[in-house]
């Protein structure tokens, strides 16, 4: 059978402000700490409801600054959700400091997540899925068993130049980093990188698992189009991606949040998935996590890389 993952990226509020350009003094305290105490339980919800496992990519620094963040952690990994890292502080522009300083935000990254769930991490995901040699290095020397931050889906790219531009010429430049081209011809299933150009094959240590994309024009299966596109287009793009042998479902806290949730319309206006409302999101991933477990083994990002290693 083939293995597929669910895995959230529980980045808070405030990174969401910093991608459109709008000021972090928008949110209140309660806005700020949404994604883990809205988010997380419901997600959790969705993953016991069928029975399944999944991964959350937490950001050390959230796990620092909200005790309910911590013990949310602990609690999903006590209940078997894989923590992973998402970094310490989800810095855009962290393949950009140099190795040293990558470093050092992995290893606080991995202290925070230690401290909260008494288990190290052993998967990393790049904030925005940028990756270089100097990040690539650091999940290697961390020791780290897989990555996932390779996104070679051209339309998404494509679409965030378009919105970095404008935002630009409005005088709001987003705090996002736009990847380099490269990530456009990187494989789109689990490989080994070579780690001076990790979008290339070769035999670094650390596994890489893509996010799923479809083949040919590379269009993203990810949890922001699962729960806004039209259900016959995500049958399809489901169908496109069945001979696959891995299929790794990526999401975000705000997939599964909206409007009422108590977040700032500034941000509503921008964000334009958090228009639709979380009972209608919920009730799409439902049905896609559905899709997964009747054709696949869902298993953590974790456990896949385990089983992958042996054949890569």
């Amino acid at each position: 059978m083939r293995l597929a993952s669910i895995s959230v990226d529980l980045d808070s509020l405030p990174h969401y402000c910093r991608i459109h350009g709008l000021p972090e003094s928008l949110l209140d305290a309660r806005a700020r700490t949404l994604v883990h105490a809205v988010a997380v339980p419901r997600f959790r919800e969705l993953l016991d409801a069928l029975g399944v496992p999944g991964t959350f990519f937490a950001i050390g620094e959230d796990l620092e600054a909200d005790p309910g963040a911590a013990a949310g952690m602990r609690a999903s990994h006590e209940a078997g959700i894989e923590v992973a890292s998402h970094s310490h502080a989800h810095d855009y522009a962290l393949t950009r400091r140099g190795l040293a300083a990558i470093r050092e935000d992995l290893a606080r990254a991995d202290a925070a997540i230690l401290a909260a769930t008494g288990a190290r991490p052993v998967g990393f995901r790049a904030p925005g899925y940028t990756l270089n040699a100097d990040l690539y290095a650091a999940t290697a020397e961390l020791g780290y068993r897989y990555g996932s931050s390779a996104f070679p889906a051209a339309p998404y790219y494509a679409a965030k130049a378009a919105v970095m531009g404008a935002l630009a010429l409005l005088g709001r430049p987003s705090r996002s980093v736009l990847d380099t081209p490269r990530v456009l011809l990187a494989p789109r299933v689990p490989y080994r990188p070579d780690p001076a150009r990790p979008y290339q094959r070769g035999t670094g240590p650390v596994l890489e698992l893509p996010m799923a994309v479809t083949p040919a024009v590379r269009f993203p299966f990810i949890g922001t189009f699962a729960t806004t596109l039209p259900l016959p287009t995500l049958r399809g793009a489901w169908r496109a991606c069945r001979k696959d042998a891995f299929f790794n479902f990526e999401l975000h806290g705000v997939d599964v949040l909206d409007a009422s949730d108590g977040i700032p319309p500034e941000l509503v206006r921008q964000q334009r998935d958090l228009r639709v409302s979380a009972s209608r999101k919920m009730e799409r991933l439902r049905e896609v996590f559905g899709w997964l477990k009747a054709e696949c083994d869902v298993v953590t990002l974790r456990d896949a890389a385990s089983r992958l290693s042996a054949t890569l």
